[in-house]
């Protein structure tokens, strides 16, 4: 392995300006939450970890709290990170919950969240769900005809009424984002066309209509994309309300709101989405004076506040190129190890833990102990000369880190998961 001597960013990128992700430096020790990784490996009790700041949480949301001045509510989607802790934290933070399953519904409500602000959305609800849903009274986001059917059913056979908005499948994309989520053939929502149909069903079956959801897309950085698609899909509903008898009682716009995770990448203005959303609250308060405005969003609230931690078993030299063989990989974080939706693999921010700063670098790939090529956690990286025993800490792990991995796979042990 190959070593030099010029200083590299904190974080081991020499090429870059240095990069804050919100967690501090003390003498080359990266700590969360005033600790050390030594000290929160042996609070976990072993390598690999998940960590997730609750300060740092709570920062984004008075963040957006500030950006929205009271033009939309701040629900969370708990797909972003359902460890119970950090529903439980959420629950004290932000005005409602979104759900894609019936156990992340059951964690919703064990966090003391009002059924009343908890929102289920997603294709395929099974029935068993819908039952779950109707019974404890909250809202459900329906995407076809067809389940609205079902409802009428299910709300029947259990005597109660069912709360419901219809998610619509916009015909307009949300430009640059990552993850598309409406416009042309999609699993998601009732097409622009077909929500007059769904209306009339609706009002046929006597079910509790309350407004829209419509979620574009996911991961966008640009904020004129989202401010585009915002002012579109307010456009939208405001001309689908206008042959509606009833009052619109909900809103939800999605979210869309991005983190950046590669090199180049900026942070969303957030001032200027916010801004936007100011705008258009007051231009439409006579179209819609009862309506919740909802902005709902997942791994912009925790995606940043989270960092997986692993540690060097060995360093070895295979024809020329190091690596730095570790206790974690891809069962653990599938997104890190570019599995997760990538077309093109790229690396997380990526840094030795406890040697941040240091002078002696070297080009190094971080692979796991997966018999399979695909567990690479960084490849062609330059960072601090590490040593077995030393930490390895992925950036940007907070969201979309631990629930969507393989953790099962070749059954090695599962990392652990704190909130500190």
């Amino acid at each position: 392995m190959s070593s030099r001597t010029d200083p590299p960013s904190p974080l081991g990128d020499p090429a870059g300006a240095p990069i804050d992700y919100g967690f501090a430096v003390v003498d080359g020790q990266l700590r969360v939450a005033g600790d050390t990784l030594a000290t929160l490996a042996a609070r976990a009790g072993q390598t690999p970890f998940y960590a997730y700041d609750r300060s740092l949480i709570c920062r984004r949301i008075r963040a957006l709290r500030e950006a929205f001045k009271g033009a939309a509510e701040i629900h969370y989607a708990i797909k972003a990170n359902p460890m119970a802790a950090v529903v439980d934290l959420l629950a004290q933070q932000v005005d409602g919950f979104d759900v894609a399953s019936g156990s992340e519904l059951l964690s919703a409500l064990d966090s003391g969240m009002s059924p009343q602000n908890i929102s289920f959305a997603g294709p395929g609800k099974r029935p068993g769900e819908l039952a779950q849903a109707v019974a404890a009274g909250i809202l459900i986001n329906v995407e076809s005809i067809d389940e609205v059917r079902r409802l009428e059913t299910i709300a029947q056979t259990l005597g109660r009424s069912a709360r419901v908005a219809i998610r619509i499948n916009p015909d307009f994309e949300l430009k640059y984002s990552g993850l598309k989520m409406g416009g042309g053939p999609k699993p998601f929502g009732i097409d622009v066309a077909q929500v007059p149909q769904a209306l009339a069903e609706i009002n046929r079956s006597a079910l509790a209509f309350e407004g829209f959801h419509i979620y574009a897309g996911s991961q966008n950085l640009k904020a004129e994309a989202i401010i585009d698609a915002q002012n579109k899909s307010i456009e939208l509903v405001a001309r689908i309300a206008e042959g509606i008898g009833a009052p619109i009682l909900s809103i939800n716009l999605g979210g869309g709101f991005g983190i950046p995770y590669f090199r180049g990448e900026e942070p969303l203005a957030l001032a200027r989405v916010g801004e936007n959303l100011q705008r258009l609250r007051a231009r439409y308060a006579a179209h819609f004076p009862q309506a919740r405005w909802i902005i709902e969003l997942g791994r912009y609230l925790v995606g940043e506040a989270g960092i997986y931690v692993c540690r060097v078993l060995e360093k070895k030299t295979s024809c020329g190129h190091g690596f730095l063989v570790v206790d974690g990989g891809m069962h653990h974080h599938l997104a890190a190890s570019g599995n997760f939706g990538q077309v093109i693999r790229k690396n997380y921010p990526v840094a030795i833990g406890n040697r941040i700063g240091s002078a002696a670098t070297e080009v190094v790939s971080v692979v796991g102990p997966l018999c399979t090529p695909l567990d690479t956690l960084a490849d062609n990286m330059r960072l601090p000369v590490a040593e077995a025993g030393d930490f390895v800490v992925i950036f940007q792990s907070g969201a979309y880190g631990f629930s969507a991995s393989p953790h099962d796979f070749l059954g090695h042990p599962p990392a652990v998961q704190m909130l500190v």
